[in-house]
């Protein structure tokens, strides 16, 4: 397998550097989509993709045991440099091109999987909702086990190390609005000061106290009140809450008490708060079985030293609406270290990119093992 990944390296490099050079944002990933589909097409691979959405479905083999192998696909819409882009900060140009390279390392290997291998390049992931689309078009149903990647902030996880899965917290995104009467900066009493009550607000955050066992967090990320004139007390203001939990029961105990807060407040100021959920993603659900099986193959490639425990995060990932909503797919996600700075999502972030091959490895002994282990037949591959 080594020697399959050593020829294979340029092709790798490339299709990186081509992926890092093309950076397109959630449900907007066109080209992305049709590179991906051609690198497939282009080595025999059987193609599948939507009418009213961007993502690439490929698949070898048949039966009904399947192996599932997802990527995200977006990029992240921020400043670099001084100007706004899109930007593959959060790490999917490498996602892709694991995922890609694991295809193109079996295909060098002439592997035949024993039931279906299903490579599953999935859009928006940034937006919490393109895992959610992928379930409405039943591209799960079939799927035994599934196997996601992350690439790992260098605190988290140092380079020429891996983790078996990626313990992700849950998040809410909620978009609110105070709804109440301008007035004069001399007669406060004719009005709301909608200032003073989102300062209340991010008060009343403060104080929701839940389970401390689990972490969770709820705050004010954005609000706008007011215009030019500063002798007007403004009855309106729009605001944006990021809510946080490590677990899916406390998110929807954390959701309710905002909620409420909400309610309190509109009725203790005479105005109307109006909240509106945007893109949420939910928290981990590991399979132990799948998390044996990453395991196992991060051992036998980086020697059982690199293996590290499983990274606990509060960041998100839309990957585990998967298991979310489809208990029975056994999951989990590779964490790779590979000297990520300065962080995720920082406009200059860089990575060491010989990790990618090390990562395709690990994912590829990943995908054989189960099959080996749980799927249908003899093995049926050059070694």
């Amino acid at each position: 397998m080594t020697q399959s990944i050593e020829k294979l390296r340029p092709r790798i490099i490339e299709i990186f550097d081509h992926l890092h050079s093309h950076p397109e944002t959630s449900w907007n990933e066109v080209n992305t989509t049709a590179f991906i589909s051609n690198v497939l097409k282009e080595n025999q691979c059987s193609v599948k993709k939507f009418k009213d959405c961007t993502g690439v479905i490929g698949e070898i083999g048949s039966g009904s045991f399947t192996v599932g192998l997802r990527s995200d696909i977006d990029a992240l819409w921020q400043e670099v440099q001084g100007s706004f882009q899109a930007n593959h900060s959060c790490g999917h140009d490498g996602h892709m091109t694991l995922a890609l390279g694991v295809f193109l390392v079996l295909k060098e290997m002439n592997f035949q999987p024993k039931g279906k291998l299903k490579f599953i390049f999935q859009p928006a992931e940034e937006k919490g909702t393109g895992a959610l689309k992928m379930i409405d078009e039943k591209v799960v149903d079939d799927v035994d086990f599934l196997y996601g990647v992350h690439l790992r902030p260098a605190e988290e996880v140092k380079d020429g190390q891996a983790a078996p899965a990626i313990v992700h917290g849950a998040a809410q995104f909620i978009k609110g609005e105070i709804v109440g009467t301008d007035a004069h900066g001399a007669r406060p009493h004719q009005g709301q000061n909608a200032i003073e009550i989102g300062a209340s607000f991010v008060t009343l955050l403060n104080n929701i106290h839940l389970n401390p066992s689990i972490p969770f967090s709820a705050k004010m990320t954005q609000f706008s009140a007011g215009g030019e004139s500063s002798n007007i007390i403004p009855g309106k203001a729009t605001f944006s809450l990021d809510l946080r939990a490590q677990d899916n029961e406390v998110m929807k105990d954390l959701t309710k008490r905002v909620e409420k807060v909400a309610e309190a407040l509109a009725v203790a100021n005479g105005v109307e708060i109006n909240l509106e959920s945007g893109a949420n993603v939910a928290a981990a659900i590991v399979n132990n079985q799948a998390q044996e099986m990453m395991a196992e193959a991060i051992a036998d490639t980086l020697g059982k030293e690199n293996l590290v425990a499983p990274v606990i995060t509060t960041g998100g990932e839309d990957f585990h609406f998967y298991t979310l909503k489809k208990p029975e797919i056994k999951a989990t996600m590779l964490g790779l270290g590979c000297d990520l700075t300065p962080g995720l999502h920082h406009p200059n972030m860089t990575f060491n990119k010989e990790a990618l091959l090390s990562g395709i490895e690990i994912l590829t002994k990943a995908i054989i093992l189960t099959f080996e282990k749980y799927g249908e037949g003899e093995r049926r591959y050059d070694k």
